[in-house]
């Protein structure tokens, strides 16, 4: 078979049955469904160290993931060869939000749904998500948690802190306790009866206690 001969055949219909058009919709609306998102990202995020790059990754995600699907299904022997590709492509990131999850498979969700001409599902799928997520993750609790570290020299001085935070804050949990032939320490998850941190002053007066920290917690790291 010469090449005249390939032109001349069914060939070069085969390589592609999405337009031009098609694909610049399908871009633009991937583009601005995933800057969405990033609004989204960014507006709901409450981890530690807030990472700029990983916002910009779920619009590049998005998109590039209504460019694969626009390939798969516009050719057979290219969705062959795309899937060969990415089986050898490793992800090796962690994720230490775990929210993060929810938008990188956001983002890969609305850039399928798009490449797959479902485009009132994702515009509305992805609204009713970003609304959820910022009416869900931006409540505050009514009741802030903290972390009371206590340092005792016995048991005496242990029941007399216990029975202080029981009288003076609303509710005491003992998280850990370590015990050192010296020393007892104990960690309590209170809450407040309003935001008065004051009573940390008491414990310290208590005798027999040699130190108390009271630390801000939310449940997944303390700062």
């Amino acid at each position: 078979m010469t090449f005249s001969d390939i032109f001349k055949s069914n060939f070069l219909e085969n390589v592609t049955s999405v337009t031009v058009l098609d694909m610049v919709l399908a871009i633009v609306l991937s583009f601005c469904v995933g800057l969405f998102i990033f609004f989204v990202y960014k507006k709901t995020y409450s981890g530690v160290m807030y990472s700029a790059g990983f916002g910009v990754s779920l619009i590049a995600m998005t998109m590039i993931t209504t460019l694969v699907i626009l390939a798969v299904t516009s050719n057979v022997v290219l969705s062959l060869g795309m899937v060969g590709a990415l089986s050898i492509v490793r992800f090796r990131t962690a994720i230490k939000e775990p929210l993060d999850i929810a938008f990188l498979f956001w983002a890969i969700a609305a850039g399928i749904v798009l490449a797959a001409g479902m485009i009132p599902l994702a515009v509305i799928g992805s609204v009713v998500i970003g609304v959820m997520l910022l009416v869900f993750v931006n409540r505050k609790p009514h009741q802030n948690p903290y972390l009371a570290v206590i340092t005792c020299e016995d048991d005496h001085a242990e029941q007399m802190a216990r029975d202080f935070l029981a009288a003076t804050v609303e509710k005491s949990v003992v998280k850990s306790k370590t015990v050192t032939r010296d020393q007892i320490e104990l960690n309590y998850e209170i809450r407040l009866k309003g935001s008065d941190t004051s009573f940390v002053n008491g414990l310290t007066g208590i005798s027999g206690v040699t130190s108390a920290v009271l630390v801000s917690y939310n449940g997944e790291y303390m700062g």
